[in-house]
């Protein structure tokens, strides 16, 4: 199960290391909203159609989580097959977020966090309690974006989990950006404005547990060669765990999409984050699961199927010229401290 793009954007990853220095480029702090400033108005048009939430998330008994998908996927494309099953059979209340408006998650991811932000909002309404917010690659970041500049979201929060989240960008997206990408992928440049932005101020807050899950041998997502790498966060009082499968199962190698769908190892590490006080504890995970081919809850047969299925729609959107723009948008007024 490896990505058809994989090899070739390994090589470039490897130049790019090589050429791209200070790869996490956070500007001053006086550049960017105090972490304390109120967030905007929602201006994302239908934001109540981007919310589906199982009955039992109302008033829920435990921990609901929201789930955040890739870019190029929907949440039933990235989590139907695999998180949505466990969940179901586990008697978890969970919620999706996707945008009525860009249903891949091509666009400016400003906008994207919006609908992430009414998510939240509405799910603790909605539960009477803290929620865990879930995420794959971009899905696994972009909550962030939501507590950074929404400060109201924090105490609705207890658990972000990422999974090959792309919390610092990528040295690997600018071969995508060849002339021109995505949106979505000019802000997940490893330099790009919006990841400046994202981690300024502070990359975490006190009272959520971070969980976040990475593979060395991600082709997309890089460098994660360890706990300095991209996904993983530090500082700003938040209870965090960085952790790559290879520290569960050293000989584990899978790729991106693997790593937010029937990866074992990325699914016990979430589960047990979800199910004990405080991020994931890589000691409470049995070794067994080294053994295994499939996450909990995926079928056997259709799973790896749908995963086939998946590969191709992610290829397919990557080189749809209509999500293509010449350059990363600007960031939003909200953002700058200059800002009204």
């Amino acid at each position: 199960m490896r990505s058809p793009i994989r090899h070739r954007l390994l090589a470039v990853a490897a130049a790019t290391l090589l050429a791209v220095t200070g790869w996490s480029g956070v500007a001053g702090a006086d550049t960017y909203a105090p972490v304390d400033r109120p967030g905007p108005a929602l201006t994302a048009p239908r934001l109540a159609d981007s919310l589906n939430c199982t009955a039992d998330v109302r008033n829920a008994t435990r921990e609901p989580i929201l789930l955040t998908p890739a870019t190029t996927v929907d949440s039933e494309q990235n989590f139907g097959f695999t998180y949505e099953r466990l969940f179901r059979q586990l008697g978890v209340p969970y919620c999706t977020s996707d945008s009525p408006v860009d249903r891949y998650n091509m666009g400016d991811l400003q906008v994207r966090a919006q609908y992430v932000t009414y998510a939240i909002r509405e799910m603790y309404k909605l539960a009477g309690r803290p929620i865990a917010v879930m995420g794959h690659s971009q899905g696994g970041m972009i909550m962030r974006w939501s507590l950074r500049f929404w400060p109201d979201t924090r105490h609705m929060v207890d658990d972000v989990i990422g999974m090959a989240g792309t919390n610092h960008g990528s040295v690997v997206v600018p071969a995508l950006c060849v002339p021109d990408c995505a949106p979505a992928l000019w802000q997940q440049r490893a330099n790009s404005e919006f990841v400046k932005a994202l981690n300024s101020g502070q990359e975490t807050f006190p009272g959520i547990s971070y969980t976040e899950i990475y593979s060395r041998t991600d082709e997309f997502v890089q460098p994660n060669l360890d706990d300095h790498g991209t996904s993983s966060l530090h500082g700003g009082g938040g209870n965090i765990t960085n952790v790559a499968v290879q520290e569960v199962c050293p000989l584990a190698v899978p790729e991106h999409l693997l790593i937010g769908t029937l990866d074992p190892v990325t699914s016990a590490l979430a589960i047990d984050a979800l199910t004990h006080p405080g991020p994931a504890d890589p000691a409470r995970i049995e070794r067994s699961v080294c053994g295994r081919l499939l996450m909990p809850g995926a079928h056997p047969v259709t799973g790896p199927l749908t995963f086939a299925t998946l590969t191709a729609q992610v290829t397919a959107q990557l080189t749809v010229a209509a999500h293509r723009v010449p350059s990363e948008p600007a960031l939003a007024c909200y953002v700058t401290a200059r800002c009204p």
